[in-house]
């Protein structure tokens, strides 16, 4: 069974920064997508990030490029969430998710962690 462990996300106020982790349990797949949806009370589900662990390709949607980097580990089994210049409006539930390919549609990802709550206060 595949898990999606995230640790990281908190509080903080507009201009800080945060850092969230996913390490991925019992993913024997070399090549795959890990990243991060993320979804605010009210709101659809957004895309925030992903990479291809294969080759390190980097997805980011159009609100957070620029202000957020994803990185990976060296066994691409732990993937990084950097957040920086934090607004009001990135408050919500992140989630990890993975999958044997990257895509935009959060429909598409088989594997989904618990969420981890980012709070930005103005």
């Amino acid at each position: 069974n595949v898990y999606l462990a995230e640790s990281g996300g908190g509080s903080v106020r507009a201009g800080g920064s945060l850092r969230l982790s996913c390490a991925a349990a019992g993913y024997t797949l070399m090549r795959k997508c890990l990243g991060w949806f993320r979804q605010a009370p009210g709101k659809v589900r957004e895309t925030v990030a992903q990479i291809y662990t294969g080759d390190g390709t980097q997805y980011y949607g159009d609100s957070v490029r620029g202000r957020f980097t994803i990185s990976q580990d060296s066994t691409g089994n732990t993937v990084y969430l950097q957040m920086d210049l934090l607004k009001p409006e990135d408050t919500a539930m992140y989630y990890c998710v993975g999958n044997d390919w990257c895509s935009t549609d959060p429909n598409n990802y088989r594997y989904w962690g618990q969420g981890a709550q980012v709070t930005v206060d103005s």
